[in-house]
Protein backbone atom coordinates (compact mmCIF):
# COMPACT_ATOMS: atom_id res chain seq x y z
CA UNK A 1 0.00 0.00 0.00
CA UNK A 2 1.19 3.53 -0.74
CA UNK A 3 2.40 5.42 2.30
CA UNK A 4 -0.07 8.20 1.43
CA UNK A 5 -2.92 6.30 -0.27
CA UNK A 6 -5.43 8.38 -2.22
CA UNK A 7 -7.84 7.58 -5.06
CA UNK A 8 -6.64 8.18 -8.58
CA UNK A 9 -3.16 9.36 -9.51
CA UNK A 10 -1.08 11.92 -7.70
CA UNK A 11 -0.92 15.15 -9.69
CA UNK A 12 2.80 15.91 -9.56
CA UNK A 13 3.37 19.56 -10.48
CA UNK A 14 6.64 20.39 -8.81
CA UNK A 15 9.69 21.34 -10.94
CA UNK A 16 11.23 17.93 -10.29
CA UNK A 17 11.11 15.12 -9.55
CA UNK A 18 8.73 14.71 -12.47
CA UNK A 19 6.22 12.16 -13.75
CA UNK A 20 7.76 8.93 -15.02
CA UNK A 21 6.23 7.53 -18.23
CA UNK A 22 5.20 3.88 -18.28
CA UNK A 23 7.75 3.12 -21.00
CA UNK A 24 10.57 4.21 -18.68
CA UNK A 25 9.17 2.33 -15.68
CA UNK A 26 8.86 -0.82 -17.76
CA UNK A 27 12.38 -0.47 -19.16
CA UNK A 28 13.81 -0.38 -15.63
CA UNK A 29 11.77 -3.35 -14.40
CA UNK A 30 14.53 -5.89 -14.95
CA UNK A 31 16.96 -7.99 -13.00
CA UNK A 32 20.61 -7.16 -12.50
CA UNK A 33 23.04 -8.17 -15.20
CA UNK A 34 26.77 -8.27 -15.77
CA UNK A 35 27.93 -4.80 -16.77
CA UNK A 36 31.23 -6.36 -17.88
CA UNK A 37 29.56 -8.68 -20.36
CA UNK A 38 30.36 -8.37 -24.09
CA UNK A 39 26.82 -7.07 -24.72
CA UNK A 40 26.58 -4.26 -22.17
CA UNK A 41 28.99 -1.80 -23.88
CA UNK A 42 26.50 -1.27 -26.71
CA UNK A 43 23.94 0.16 -24.26
CA UNK A 44 26.63 2.16 -22.49
CA UNK A 45 28.00 3.74 -25.66
CA UNK A 46 24.53 4.56 -26.96
CA UNK A 47 23.48 6.59 -23.89
CA UNK A 48 26.88 8.25 -23.47
CA UNK A 49 26.73 9.38 -27.10
CA UNK A 50 23.05 10.30 -27.31
CA UNK A 51 22.79 12.47 -24.18
CA UNK A 52 24.98 14.98 -26.00
CA UNK A 53 22.06 15.79 -28.29
CA UNK A 54 20.15 17.22 -25.32
CA UNK A 55 23.03 19.60 -24.62
CA UNK A 56 23.42 20.68 -28.24
CA UNK A 57 26.99 19.49 -28.59
CA UNK A 58 29.04 17.42 -30.99
CA UNK A 59 32.42 18.35 -29.51
CA UNK A 60 31.98 17.75 -25.78
CA UNK A 61 32.66 14.55 -23.85
CA UNK A 62 29.79 13.24 -21.72
CA UNK A 63 29.95 11.60 -18.31
CA UNK A 64 27.13 9.80 -16.47
CA UNK A 65 27.48 9.42 -12.70
CA UNK A 66 25.30 7.47 -10.26
CA UNK A 67 24.34 10.61 -8.30
CA UNK A 68 22.00 13.55 -8.23
CA UNK A 69 22.78 16.83 -9.95
CA UNK A 70 24.72 17.89 -6.84
CA UNK A 71 27.29 15.22 -7.60
CA UNK A 72 27.62 16.62 -11.11
CA UNK A 73 28.14 20.09 -9.55
CA UNK A 74 31.03 18.74 -7.51
CA UNK A 75 32.50 16.89 -10.49
CA UNK A 76 32.43 20.04 -12.65
CA UNK A 77 34.34 22.05 -10.04
CA UNK A 78 36.86 19.48 -8.86
CA UNK A 79 37.87 18.32 -12.32
CA UNK A 80 38.62 21.77 -13.74
CA UNK A 81 39.84 23.93 -10.84
CA UNK A 82 42.51 24.01 -8.14
CA UNK A 83 42.10 24.91 -4.45
CA UNK A 84 41.83 28.67 -3.99
CA UNK A 85 40.82 29.36 -7.60
CA UNK A 86 38.47 32.31 -7.98
CA UNK A 87 34.93 31.80 -9.25
CA UNK A 88 32.30 34.39 -10.13
CA UNK A 89 28.80 33.15 -9.31
CA UNK A 90 25.49 35.05 -9.23
CA UNK A 91 23.18 34.36 -6.29
CA UNK A 92 19.63 34.83 -7.60
CA UNK A 93 17.79 31.99 -5.92
CA UNK A 94 18.01 28.96 -3.65
CA UNK A 95 19.90 26.66 -6.00
CA UNK A 96 22.45 29.32 -6.83
CA UNK A 97 22.96 29.70 -3.07
CA UNK A 98 23.41 25.95 -2.53
CA UNK A 99 25.96 25.68 -5.35
CA UNK A 100 27.87 28.67 -3.99
CA UNK A 101 27.90 27.03 -0.57
CA UNK A 102 29.38 23.89 -2.12
CA UNK A 103 32.06 25.96 -3.88
CA UNK A 104 33.06 27.50 -0.57
CA UNK A 105 33.18 24.15 1.20
CA UNK A 106 35.42 22.82 -1.57
CA UNK A 107 37.94 25.62 -0.85
CA UNK A 108 37.34 27.85 -3.84
CA UNK A 109 37.25 31.64 -3.60
CA UNK A 110 33.79 32.78 -4.65
CA UNK A 111 33.02 36.32 -5.80
CA UNK A 112 29.25 36.45 -5.46
CA UNK A 113 27.05 38.74 -7.56
CA UNK A 114 24.02 39.41 -5.39
CA UNK A 115 20.86 39.58 -7.50
CA UNK A 116 17.25 40.20 -6.59
CA UNK A 117 15.30 36.95 -6.39
CA UNK A 118 13.01 37.04 -9.41
CA UNK A 119 15.67 38.59 -11.64
CA UNK A 120 18.34 37.12 -13.89
CA UNK A 121 22.09 37.70 -13.79
CA UNK A 122 23.13 41.35 -13.73
CA UNK A 123 25.24 41.35 -16.90
CA UNK A 124 26.66 44.83 -16.26
CA UNK A 125 28.15 43.75 -12.94
CA UNK A 126 29.44 40.52 -14.45
CA UNK A 127 31.14 42.43 -17.26
CA UNK A 128 32.67 44.94 -14.85
CA UNK A 129 34.13 42.19 -12.69
CA UNK A 130 35.60 40.41 -15.68
CA UNK A 131 37.11 43.60 -17.13
CA UNK A 132 38.67 44.49 -13.78
CA UNK A 133 40.30 41.06 -13.58
CA UNK A 134 43.25 41.97 -15.79
CA UNK A 135 45.44 39.17 -14.42
CA UNK A 136 42.73 36.60 -15.13
CA UNK A 137 42.58 35.36 -11.57
CA UNK A 138 38.96 34.34 -12.20
CA UNK A 139 39.04 30.79 -13.51
CA UNK A 140 35.34 30.12 -13.89
CA UNK A 141 31.95 31.78 -14.16
CA UNK A 142 29.27 29.48 -12.75
CA UNK A 143 25.66 30.07 -13.78
CA UNK A 144 22.38 28.35 -12.91
CA UNK A 145 20.58 28.37 -16.25
CA UNK A 146 17.08 27.89 -14.85
CA UNK A 147 16.60 28.89 -11.19
CA UNK A 148 13.59 26.80 -10.19
CA UNK A 149 13.13 28.50 -6.82
CA UNK A 150 11.97 31.68 -8.61
CA UNK A 151 11.06 30.53 -12.12
CA UNK A 152 13.83 32.57 -13.76
CA UNK A 153 15.86 31.50 -16.80
CA UNK A 154 19.15 33.20 -17.66
CA UNK A 155 20.15 34.13 -21.20
CA UNK A 156 23.26 32.01 -21.77
CA UNK A 157 23.95 33.56 -25.17
CA UNK A 158 24.12 36.99 -23.50
CA UNK A 159 26.38 35.64 -20.77
CA UNK A 160 28.76 34.19 -23.38
CA UNK A 161 28.71 37.55 -25.19
CA UNK A 162 29.63 39.27 -21.92
CA UNK A 163 32.67 37.03 -21.45
CA UNK A 164 33.70 37.63 -25.06
CA UNK A 165 33.34 41.40 -24.80
CA UNK A 166 35.48 41.37 -21.65
CA UNK A 167 37.99 39.16 -23.52
CA UNK A 168 38.14 36.89 -20.50
CA UNK A 169 39.26 33.23 -20.74
CA UNK A 170 37.33 31.96 -17.70
CA UNK A 171 35.51 28.66 -18.04
CA UNK A 172 31.75 28.98 -18.39
CA UNK A 173 30.05 26.34 -16.24
CA UNK A 174 26.29 25.92 -16.34
CA UNK A 175 23.86 24.14 -14.08
CA UNK A 176 21.26 22.91 -16.55
CA UNK A 177 19.63 20.53 -14.08
CA UNK A 178 16.10 21.73 -14.79
CA UNK A 179 16.64 23.05 -18.32
CA UNK A 180 18.58 20.52 -20.39
CA UNK A 181 16.09 18.47 -22.38
CA UNK A 182 13.25 20.98 -21.86
CA UNK A 183 14.71 24.35 -22.81
CA UNK A 184 16.82 25.15 -25.87
CA UNK A 185 20.46 24.49 -24.98
CA UNK A 186 23.28 25.18 -27.46
CA UNK A 187 26.43 24.11 -25.70
CA UNK A 188 28.72 24.35 -28.74
CA UNK A 189 27.26 27.60 -30.08
CA UNK A 190 27.37 29.34 -26.68
CA UNK A 191 30.79 27.81 -25.93
CA UNK A 192 29.71 26.45 -22.58
CA UNK A 193 32.64 24.56 -21.08
CA UNK A 194 30.83 22.38 -18.56
CA UNK A 195 27.08 21.74 -18.50
CA UNK A 196 25.18 19.31 -16.32
CA UNK A 197 21.75 17.93 -15.61
CA UNK A 198 19.96 15.33 -13.49
CA UNK A 199 17.77 12.40 -14.47
CA UNK A 200 14.74 13.45 -12.37
CA UNK A 201 13.92 16.59 -14.34
CA UNK A 202 13.31 16.83 -18.11
CA UNK A 203 14.38 13.22 -18.60
CA UNK A 204 11.36 12.13 -16.52
CA UNK A 205 13.27 9.46 -14.61
CA UNK A 206 13.89 8.69 -10.95
CA UNK A 207 16.61 10.66 -9.21
CA UNK A 208 19.94 8.91 -9.49
CA UNK A 209 21.94 10.00 -12.53
CA UNK A 210 24.08 13.10 -12.75
CA UNK A 211 24.88 13.80 -16.41
CA UNK A 212 27.67 16.14 -17.45
CA UNK A 213 29.24 17.34 -20.70
CA UNK A 214 32.75 18.81 -20.81
CA UNK A 215 34.16 20.84 -23.71
CA UNK A 216 37.67 20.30 -25.10
CA UNK A 217 38.70 23.45 -23.16
CA UNK A 218 37.38 21.90 -19.95
CA UNK A 219 39.21 18.65 -20.64
CA UNK A 220 42.42 20.64 -21.12
CA UNK A 221 41.80 22.41 -17.79
CA UNK A 222 41.32 18.98 -16.23
CA UNK A 223 44.94 18.11 -17.03
CA UNK A 224 46.17 20.97 -14.85
CA UNK A 225 43.53 21.06 -12.09
CA UNK A 226 44.91 20.14 -8.67
CA UNK A 227 41.72 19.60 -6.71
CA UNK A 228 41.53 16.19 -5.05
CA UNK A 229 38.95 13.98 -6.67
CA UNK A 230 38.02 10.32 -6.50
CA UNK A 231 34.52 9.10 -7.22
CA UNK A 232 33.79 11.87 -9.74
CA UNK A 233 37.20 11.82 -11.48
CA UNK A 234 36.83 12.29 -15.22
CA UNK A 235 40.18 10.62 -15.76
CA UNK A 236 38.90 7.27 -14.54
CA UNK A 237 36.00 7.49 -16.96
CA UNK A 238 38.24 8.42 -19.87
CA UNK A 239 40.39 5.36 -19.20
CA UNK A 240 37.26 3.20 -19.24
CA UNK A 241 36.07 4.82 -22.46
CA UNK A 242 39.39 4.04 -24.10
CA UNK A 243 39.27 0.43 -22.92
CA UNK A 244 35.71 -0.06 -24.16
CA UNK A 245 34.36 -0.97 -20.71
CA UNK A 246 32.86 2.55 -20.17
CA UNK A 247 32.45 2.35 -16.38
CA UNK A 248 35.27 2.62 -13.83
CA UNK A 249 32.98 1.06 -11.21
CA UNK A 250 29.56 -0.59 -11.08
CA UNK A 251 26.96 1.56 -12.85
CA UNK A 252 23.24 1.66 -12.09
CA UNK A 253 22.15 -0.86 -14.70
CA UNK A 254 18.41 -0.30 -14.36
CA UNK A 255 18.82 3.50 -14.54
CA UNK A 256 20.82 3.18 -17.75
CA UNK A 257 18.02 1.20 -19.35
CA UNK A 258 15.64 3.90 -18.12
CA UNK A 259 17.88 6.55 -19.66
CA UNK A 260 17.84 4.70 -22.97
CA UNK A 261 14.04 4.67 -22.92
CA UNK A 262 13.91 8.35 -21.94
CA UNK A 263 16.23 9.38 -24.75
CA UNK A 264 14.16 7.37 -27.21
CA UNK A 265 10.97 9.14 -26.11
CA UNK A 266 12.56 12.58 -26.37
CA UNK A 267 14.71 12.19 -29.46
CA UNK A 268 12.79 9.63 -31.55
CA UNK A 269 9.13 9.55 -30.49
CA UNK A 270 8.32 13.19 -29.75
CA UNK A 271 11.43 14.91 -31.08
CA UNK A 272 13.55 17.34 -29.07
CA UNK A 273 12.21 20.43 -30.88
CA UNK A 274 8.65 19.34 -30.12
CA UNK A 275 9.54 18.70 -26.47
CA UNK A 276 10.97 22.22 -26.15
CA UNK A 277 7.91 23.72 -27.88
CA UNK A 278 5.58 21.78 -25.57
CA UNK A 279 7.32 23.18 -22.48
CA UNK A 280 6.99 26.72 -23.87
CA UNK A 281 3.32 26.12 -24.63
CA UNK A 282 2.48 24.80 -21.16
CA UNK A 283 4.40 27.64 -19.53
CA UNK A 284 2.56 30.24 -21.58
CA UNK A 285 -0.80 28.72 -20.64
CA UNK A 286 0.15 28.64 -16.95
CA UNK A 287 1.10 32.31 -16.93
CA UNK A 288 -2.16 33.17 -18.68
CA UNK A 289 -3.98 31.41 -15.85
CA UNK A 290 -2.00 33.31 -13.21
CA UNK A 291 -2.91 36.63 -14.81
CA UNK A 292 -6.57 35.62 -14.97
CA UNK A 293 -6.47 34.95 -11.23
CA UNK A 294 -5.25 38.52 -10.67
CA UNK A 295 -1.86 37.29 -9.41
CA UNK A 296 1.69 37.90 -10.63
CA UNK A 297 4.63 35.65 -11.39
CA UNK A 298 7.92 35.79 -9.51
CA UNK A 299 10.03 36.44 -12.63
CA UNK A 300 10.08 40.23 -12.94
CA UNK A 301 10.51 40.48 -16.72
CA UNK A 302 9.05 38.33 -19.50
CA UNK A 303 12.51 37.57 -20.86
CA UNK A 304 13.29 35.76 -17.60
CA UNK A 305 10.15 33.61 -17.63
CA UNK A 306 10.97 29.94 -17.19
CA UNK A 307 9.54 27.30 -19.51
CA UNK A 308 9.60 24.64 -16.79
CA UNK A 309 8.20 26.30 -13.65
CA UNK A 310 6.09 29.32 -12.75
CA UNK A 311 6.47 30.98 -9.35
CA UNK A 312 3.12 32.46 -8.30
CA UNK A 313 3.26 35.39 -5.86
CA UNK A 314 0.44 35.50 -3.31
CA UNK A 315 -0.85 38.67 -1.60
CA UNK A 316 0.81 39.59 1.74
CA UNK A 317 -2.39 38.56 3.54
CA UNK A 318 -1.93 34.93 2.47
CA UNK A 319 0.63 32.24 3.24
CA UNK A 320 1.54 30.37 0.07
CA UNK A 321 2.20 27.26 2.14
CA UNK A 322 -1.50 27.10 3.00
CA UNK A 323 -2.31 26.86 -0.71
CA UNK A 324 0.19 24.02 -1.07
CA UNK A 325 -1.19 22.13 1.97
CA UNK A 326 -4.82 22.33 0.81
CA UNK A 327 -3.88 21.26 -2.72
CA UNK A 328 -2.03 18.20 -1.43
CA UNK A 329 -4.30 17.19 1.44
CA UNK A 330 -7.61 17.60 -0.39
CA UNK A 331 -6.94 17.31 -4.11
CA UNK A 332 -3.82 15.11 -4.29
CA UNK A 333 -2.04 17.92 -6.13
CA UNK A 334 1.66 18.50 -5.40
CA UNK A 335 2.83 22.09 -5.88
CA UNK A 336 6.31 23.47 -5.26
CA UNK A 337 7.16 25.25 -2.01
CA UNK A 338 8.69 28.68 -1.98
CA UNK A 339 12.33 28.13 -1.02
CA UNK A 340 14.65 30.34 1.02
CA UNK A 341 13.79 34.04 0.86
CA UNK A 342 10.47 33.43 -0.89
CA UNK A 343 9.11 30.78 1.47
CA UNK A 344 5.46 31.53 2.19
CA UNK A 345 5.44 34.27 -0.44
CA UNK A 346 5.12 32.10 -3.54
CA UNK A 347 4.01 28.65 -4.59
CA UNK A 348 5.40 27.05 -7.71
CA UNK A 349 3.61 25.25 -10.53
CA UNK A 350 5.98 22.90 -12.29
CA UNK A 351 5.29 22.14 -15.95
CA UNK A 352 8.34 20.00 -16.59
CA UNK A 353 8.91 16.57 -18.04
CA UNK A 354 6.29 14.13 -19.28
CA UNK A 355 3.15 16.30 -19.07
CA UNK A 356 0.40 17.19 -21.52
CA UNK A 357 -2.22 19.88 -21.88
CA UNK A 358 -5.08 18.11 -20.12
CA UNK A 359 -2.90 17.26 -17.14
CA UNK A 360 -1.98 20.93 -16.83
CA UNK A 361 -5.61 22.04 -16.99
CA UNK A 362 -6.47 19.64 -14.19
CA UNK A 363 -3.68 21.06 -12.06
CA UNK A 364 -4.80 24.63 -12.72
CA UNK A 365 -8.34 23.70 -11.67
CA UNK A 366 -6.90 22.29 -8.44
CA UNK A 367 -4.95 25.48 -7.79
CA UNK A 368 -8.15 27.50 -8.19
CA UNK A 369 -9.93 25.35 -5.60
CA UNK A 370 -7.02 25.68 -3.17
CA UNK A 371 -6.88 29.47 -3.66
CA UNK A 372 -10.59 29.75 -2.98
CA UNK A 373 -10.33 27.70 0.20
CA UNK A 374 -7.56 29.86 1.68
CA UNK A 375 -9.68 32.94 1.14
CA UNK A 376 -8.37 34.35 -2.11
CA UNK A 377 -11.24 35.76 -4.25
CA UNK A 378 -10.54 33.68 -7.33
CA UNK A 379 -13.24 33.25 -9.97
CA UNK A 380 -13.47 29.51 -10.43
CA UNK A 381 -12.69 28.53 -14.00
CA UNK A 382 -11.04 31.83 -14.88
CA UNK A 383 -7.49 30.52 -15.02
CA UNK A 384 -8.52 27.27 -16.66
CA UNK A 385 -10.41 29.17 -19.36
CA UNK A 386 -7.47 31.50 -20.00
CA UNK A 387 -5.14 28.52 -20.32
CA UNK A 388 -7.59 26.71 -22.59
CA UNK A 389 -7.77 29.72 -24.89
CA UNK A 390 -3.98 29.66 -25.28
CA UNK A 391 -3.71 25.90 -25.69
CA UNK A 392 -6.54 25.71 -28.24
CA UNK A 393 -4.57 28.01 -30.53
CA UNK A 394 -1.09 26.62 -29.92
CA UNK A 395 -1.39 22.85 -29.46
CA UNK A 396 -0.38 20.87 -32.57
CA UNK A 397 -1.28 17.31 -33.47
CA UNK A 398 0.66 14.72 -31.50
CA UNK A 399 3.88 14.10 -33.41
CA UNK A 400 3.59 10.30 -33.36
CA UNK A 401 -0.03 10.46 -34.66
CA UNK A 402 0.44 12.64 -37.72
Amino acid sequence: MDYFPAPGRNHLFVPGPTNIPEAILQSMNRNNEDHRSPAFPSLSKSVIDDVKQLFGTQTATSFIFPSSGTGAWESALMNTLSPGDKIIAPRMGQFCAIWINLMTRLNFSVDVIECEWGEGVDLAILKQKLQEDREHAVKAVCIVHNETSTGVTNDLAAIRKTLDEARHPALLMVDGVSSVGAVEFRMDEWRVDVALTGSQKALSMPTGLGILCASPKALEANKHAKSTRGYFDWGEYLKSYNSGTYWPYTPSVQMLYGLRASLDLILKVEGLENVIARHRRLADATRAAVRAWGLTVCARKPEWDSAVVTGVVVPPSLDANDVIKIAWKKYNLSLGLGLGKVNGKIFRIGHLGSLNELQLLGALAGVELALMEVGYPVVLGSGVAAAQARLAKQTPLIASRL
